[in-house]
C-alpha cells in the first residue's frame, strides 16, 4: 500500500526535474543568442588620417593692381576643417541573465491550469443551464399544448352535449307538439262526435215533437216525405216555415207546416256549437211513419 501511494509522488518529482532542466537549457540558449547578437552588431570606429607640416608655406606676392576698375571679387569661403571623429561609444553592458525562478514558473503554470479548469467548468455550467432551460421550455410548451388540446376537447364535448340537448329538446318539443296535436285531434274528434250525437239527438226530438202535433189527412197513403225550411230564434221559437220539397200531397204538406208551427218553441241543444246547426235556419225532413 505504501509503494502504491508513493509512486505518483516519485513520477511527479521526476517530471519537475525534467521541466527544470529544460527551463535552464532554454535560458542558457537565450543568453548565448543575446551575447552573439550584441558582438555581431558592434561596429569598430573608422581610422583618422592627419597631415603634419614642418613649416608654413611662403606667402604669395601681392597682386598688381589694374588701372581699370575691376569687378568686385567675392571672397572665397574659408575651407572648413573636418570635424573630429566621435569617440567610439563603449559597448553596452549586458546584464547577466537571471537564474530561472522555478517556483514562479510552477505557480504561473498552475495559475494557467486553474484558469483553464475554471473556464471549462464555466462553459460546462453554461451548457448545463442552457440544456435545463431548453428542457424547461420544451416541458412548458408541451404542457401548454396539452392544456390547449384539453380545452379544445372539452369545448368539443360541450358543443356535442349542447347539440345533443338541443336535438333532444327539439325532439321532445316535436313529440310534445305531435302529442298535443293528436290530443287536440282526439279532443276535436270526441267533441265533434259528441256534437254530432247532440245534433242527432235534438233532430230526433224535434221530429218526434212535430209528429206529435201532425194531423194526417184521410187520403194519405204510403210514407211520403216532405222537407221544410224552418227559421228559428235562439230560444227555439219558430219565425216561419217554408216547404222546400213537397210530398206530392198538399193536404199532408199543410198538416206538417201546421204541426211545426204548433210545436214552437222547438227543443234546442244547450251547446252553442250544436245549436248553430239549428239556428237561424233548420232543414227538417218529415215522414209520417218514422
Amino acid at each position: 500500500m505504501r509503494l502504491a501511494a508513493d509512486a505518483p509522488l516519485t513520477a511527479r518529482d521526476n517530471t519537475r526535474r525534467v521541466a527544470a532542466a529544460l527551463a535552464l537549457g532554454v535560458h542558457a540558449l537565450f543568453v548565448l543568442l543575446l551575447v552573439f547578437g550584441v558582438s555581431w552588431q558592434t561596429e569598430h570606429p573608422a581610422p583618422v588620417m592627419v597631415d603634419l607640416w614642418q613649416a608654413l608655406p611662403a606667402a604669395a606676392p601681392p597682386p598688381q593692381r589694374d588701372p581699370r576698375p575691376a569687378d568686385p571679387v567675392k571672397p572665397e569661403p574659408a575651407p572648413t576643417k573636418p570635424a573630429p571623429a566621435p569617440d567610439p561609444e563603449p559597448a553596452a553592458e549586458v546584464p547577466p541573465p537571471k537564474a530561472p525562478d522555478i517556483a514562479l514558473e510552477k505557480k504561473r503554470a498552475e495559475t494557467e491550469r486553474l484558469k483553464k479548469i475554471k473556464a471549462i467548468e464555466q462553459a460546462e455550467a453554461r451548457a448545463r443551464e442552457a440544456a435545463l432551460q431548453a428542457e424547461s421550455d420544451a416541458l412548458k410548451k408541451a404542457r401548454d399544448t396539452q392544456q390547449s388540446e384539453q380545452k379544445r376537447q372539452a369545448l368539443l364535448r360541450q358543443m356535442e352535449a349542447d347539440e345533443l340537448k338541443q336535438s333532444m329538446a327539439g325532439e321532445a318539443a316535436a313529440n310534445a307538439a305531435r302529442a298535443a296535436r293528436q290530443a287536440a285531434a282526439q279532443a276535436a274528434s270526441a267533441r265533434q262526435s259528441a256534437l254530432s250525437q247532440s245534433i242527432g239527438k235534438y233532430r230526433d226530438l224535434i221530429s218526434a215533437t212535430v209528429r206529435g202535433h201532425t194531423r194526417l189527412p184521410d187520403n194519405l197513403s204510403g210514407n211520403p216525405q216532405v222537407r221544410c225550411l224552418v227559421k228559428l230564434l235562439p230560444t227555439g221559437d219558430v219565425v216561419s216555415v217554408r216547404v222546400t220539397q213537397s210530398s206530392g200531397n198538399p193536404a199532408y204538406d199543410a198538416a206538417v207546416v201546421r204541426a211545426i208551427q204548433q210545436s214552437s218553441p222547438l227543443p234546442l241543444p244547450p251547446e252553442r256549437e250544436a245549436r248553430a246547426a239549428f239556428v237561424p235556419e233548420l232543414s227538417l225532413t218529415h215522414r209520417p211513419q218514422e
